[in-house]
């Protein structure tokens, strides 16, 4: 699997495309772990919105990034929510609001220390109730394994 990061445009790239929306700030770099999970699969692009220097102090820097997060998460095959410990993650809780409510395929997982972990069990078992939100970042992975191999029969 292709990997692109922030705020990299690149051109044509295969398909499923899947985005990695979580937390960027205040947390781990769970995308590490996701990138060395999901890369030795044939096929498909993940993009990580999580840049390796981000001037967060940057006004135009906050408006690349946003256009950049907007953009690949509406163009996504598949995004995969993975909500972190510790952080609340206002923004990931916004746009997981948005594309569970567009029908858009998602796999969500979040952390069993996650402060606000049973809102988004609660909230997805509403909207979305087929998809059921894993507890491990491990699991959450094997899933998208599984929605990938799902979009190529």
């Amino acid at each position: 699997m292709r990997y692109v990061e922030a705020p990299v445009y690149p051109g044509n790239l295969p398909h499923p495309w899947v985005f990695l929306a979580g937390g960027i700030t205040g947390v781990r770099d769970w995308q590490a772990e996701v990138r060395r999970i999901l890369e030795p699969l044939p096929g498909g692009t993940m993009f990580n919105p999580r840049r390796a220097n981000f001037p967060i102090h940057d006004p135009s820097a906050a408006q690349e990034q946003i256009t950049w997060e907007y953009r690949n998460l509406t163009n996504a095959d598949l995004i995969l929510f993975w909500f972190e410990t510790k952080e609340t993650q206002p923004i990931v809780l916004y746009e997981l609001g948005r594309y569970a409510t567009l029908g858009k395929p998602l796999v969500v997982g979040a952390h069993p220390e996650y402060p606000r972990r049973q809102d988004v069990v609660i909230q997805m078992g509403l909207a979305r109730p087929e998809i059921k939100v894993q507890t491990t970042l491990e699991e959450t992975c094997n899933l998208v394994r599984y929605q990938l191999w799902k979009q190529t029969l």
